[in-house]
């Protein structure tokens, strides 16, 4: 995938003209262009050479995006808010005192005696501003006309021709009157002053450029989560280069070097702590605010903050290989990519400026041929151009997809594409793998029980030296069970393990035995009313391993794969939202049925190998669209073959990798937050959308004079300039009410 900055598109039409100047390129599969970020997403096997050609023959400005992640970068943005701001200000100073001059007279204020006295002096000097007002904002002009060369018509095409038409006419009624007056005609002069249109000529193009400059603010917005994302990166870091902590820019640090962080202090790159403890806020990753503790061994992540010890830590990925650049990279892909959604919105762009201008020129003859004179059908034809606005349309998808992707990006959910978030909104069932997923996938000690007469320390000193020479994950519970009650290590000679059935060792020179049930048994009688009691917790989904020494049974341990803390209030949330809940698991029948029970889960498939998983999923999907949740590289299959992917971030390389959507925390509570900001802005779309296309659907006819025979609506050119500069603004403001989701 390739990806470009293209420069000199102003509205919904020209992205559509590169998208279709790109396709047309041999080897192009597919691209996309974003209106709100300027940047242009390539597939296929063409070259760079060849789209770059393509793009400026469309009559466009285009360079590689050699940034990657930093593509947003703000600082053009930034300097073309500060210079439609100037034009604007200036242009606003402007119109002021050509409304003045042109209508002053209108409402009894003083005038200059000369141009009050001579209509002629008055309207060269409306003339004079208004030209002034056109070249401080000749870029409509450039780029309109621009477009008109290159069968690119725009929006800016649009606000050229309403803005010149006025123009010219009143520069044609202009030399009426100086020749009315040269013959002294007084009253033909003043029949001509009122035929005048400079101040609808220059209103127009600052009423569009206040228009952009609201739209400019408001769009850089939307981009609030990746800059702050991108301000997070430290700009350097303190590495350990012969035995002297020496600071370099943290673009010099390399793979293996060592680096140190003091409290308060951000981690510049991923490593391994070497040395030290600390508390770490992972939250500009995970956004959970609550710190991990950090040991020796531990992973730590470029951007996250140490807040209390002194860590020593080697490197492990650098630059673009960092956590926070790929979740930066993630988040601006997505912004960069297009939803289906906008699909219908692009194929009306291509043909939206040129079926305008066609409306204006028929609105024109309309009213000429109804007897109209020549400057109110041209008002008539001014006001089609000047209120129609592509732009809403072409903003209506990016904006809402880019402030759901900054919302998602701040609460660790990271959605890979556009479409992933349009997906997200549409999903009716939800698959979850059991192990890693809805539980911890580390086995723990869930019970001690213990036989009469033997305490239970006594039980987990044996069952503890007995299991550490075991590789079995059950094992590892009963380690860690006992490291945390400091178990004392003993001497354990003779150690067997007999597959299937349990272990066998000498400690304390004397025999130990541990396994189940029918292994133990043939070493030492079980008391019925034990036996009933594990007969319990079997029924609970645990593992009972049952222990003996010297002939006498001295306990049981029961081991478990416990529930996540969040695993029961998502499903309870998704539930709510109306979201079937579905379980997979290579387990069996009775520990998945007790794991489903205890979150809540709508219906169970057990005992499925890892193919089977991709056939129920697609079993499923008959009954609607399906997310699968999972984490391992058995999830893989099923990830790909959902109509969404959600991967726990926690997870394999591989299930992140076959994933459309990322959970950075590892929590199943991420899972429905992920769902109510699809559906939140996916609902966000249609409502742009609708805007847009009711707004011109309404705008146009009432320009063009439609209801004026009926109801008696006229609208002046100027007014129709404003809507055309707020409708965008609308457009985007409604985007960011998407906002409120990440304060809940």
């Amino acid at each position: 995938m390739a990806q470009f900055n293209v420069t000199g598109m102003s509205c919904a039409a020209c992205s559509a003209r590169v998208e279709k100047a790109v396709n047309t390129v041999e080897g192009v599969e597919s691209c996309s262009v974003n209106l709100l970020t300027n940047t242009l997403t390539v597939e296929g096997t063409a070259t760079e050479k060849d789209i770059i050609t393509a793009v400026k023959k469309a009559g466009y400005g285009i360079k590689t995006d050699k940034a990657g992640a930093d593509r947003n970068d703000t600082n053009e943005e930034d300097k073309e808010t500060k210079t439609v701001t100037v034009r604007l200000i200036t242009s606003l100073i402007l119109v002021a005192v050509l409304m003045y001059i042109a209508m002053g007279h209108m409402l009894s204020l003083p005038q200059i005696p000369l141009m009050e006295e001579n209509s002629v002096v008055n309207g060269v000097v409306q003339m004079i501003i208004s030209l002034c007002v056109m070249i401080i904002n000749k870029k409509f002009f450039i780029n309109g006309f621009k477009g008109v060369l290159n069968k690119a018509a725009n929006m800016d095409t649009l606000v050229a021709l309403g803005s010149g038409a006025s123009f010219v006419w009143s520069v044609v009624v202009l030399v009426m009157m100086i020749k009315a007056q040269r013959l002294g005609d007084a009253e033909a002069v003043m029949m001509h002053r009122h035929g005048l249109y400079f101040e609808s000529a220059a209103m127009i193009l600052a009423l569009i450029t206040f228009g952009k400059m609201l739209e400019s603010r408001s769009k850089g917005k939307t981009t609030t989560a990746l800059r702050s994302l991108m301000e997070l990166r430290p700009k350097t870091a303190r590495i350990i280069k012969d035995g002297k902590e020496v600071t370099v820019n943290v673009s010099d640090v390399k793979k293996g070097d060592v680096f140190t962080v003091r409290p308060g202090e951000s981690i510049p790159v991923d490593g391994v702590v070497v040395s030290g403890e600390s508390a770490v806020n992972e939250s500009s990753l995970t956004g959970e605010s609550i710190p991990v503790d950090k040991y020796p061994g531990d992973r730590v992540s470029a951007a996250t903050i140490n807040q209390s010890g002194f860590l020593e830590c080697r490197a492990t990925a650098v630059g673009e290989d960092t956590t926070i650049s790929q979740i930066i990279r993630m988040v601006s892909d997505a912004a960069a990519s297009k939803a289906p959604v906008a699909k219908a919105a692009d194929k009306v762009a291509g043909i939206f400026v040129p079926s305008v201008i066609a409306i204006a020129v028929i609105t024109v003859i309309i009213w000429l041929l109804c007897g109209s004179e020549v400057g109110y059908a041209l008002a008539r034809g001014i006001s089609v151009l000047v209120i129609s606005c592509p732009c809403a349309l072409g903003l209506a998808t990016p904006v809402a997809i880019m402030v759901g992707n900054g919302v998602g990006a701040k609460k660790g959910i990271l959605f890979k594409s556009a479409e992933a978030i349009e997906k997200a909104g549409k999903i009716k069932i939800v698959a979850f793998d059991k192990t890693g997923t809805i539980t911890e996938g580390k086995p723990q000690v869930t019970d001690v029980l213990t036989a009469e007469g033997i305490s239970e320390e006594e039980l987990i000193y044996n069952a503890f030296n007995l299991e550490k020479k075991s590789e079995h994950p059950l094992a590892k519970a009963i380690l860690s069970y006992g490291e945390q009650q400091g178990t004392r290590e003993a001497v354990t000679e003779g150690f067997s393990a007999v597959s299937g059935k349990g272990l066998t060792a000498k400690i304390d020179g004397k025999e130990v035995y541990g396994g189940n049930y029918s292994y133990i048994s043939s070493y030492c009688d079980v008391d019925s009313n034990m036996k009933s009691k594990a007969d319990g917790l079997s029924k609970q989904g645990k593992t009972v391993l049952y222990f003996a020494s010297q002939g006498r049974f001295f306990g049981m341990i029961a081991v478990s794969d416990v529930v996540k803390e969040g695993s029961k209030i998502a499903v309870e949330k998704l539930n709510k939202m109306g979201i079937k809940t579905v379980m997979l698991t290579g387990d069996n029948e009775q520990t998945a049925e007790f794991i489903a029970k205890q979150v809540g889960i709508d219906e169970v498939v057990s005992g499925v190998l890892p193919d089977g998983k991709e056939k129920v999923i697609r079993k499923l999907r008959e009954e609607g669209p399906v997310a699968m949740v999972g984490d391992g590289i058995n999830d893989a299959p099923a990830l790909t073959s959902a109509d969404l992917g959600v991967a726990i971030g926690a997870g394999t390389d591989v299930a992140v990798d076959a994933a459309e959507v990322v959970l950075v925390k590892g929590n199943p509570e991420g899972v429905p937050k992920m769902f109510e900001i699809g559906r939140k802005t996916l609902k966000n779309i249609y409502e742009n959308l609708f805007w847009a296309f009711i707004y011109n659907i309404i705008g146009i006819p009432l320009a063009a004079g439609v209801f004026i025979p009926v109801f008696g609506w006229e609208l002046n050119p100027m007014f129709g300039a404003a809507a055309m500069s707020l409708s965008s603004f609308c457009v985007v403001m409604n985007a960011l009410r998407l906002n409120r989701i990440s304060k809940r």
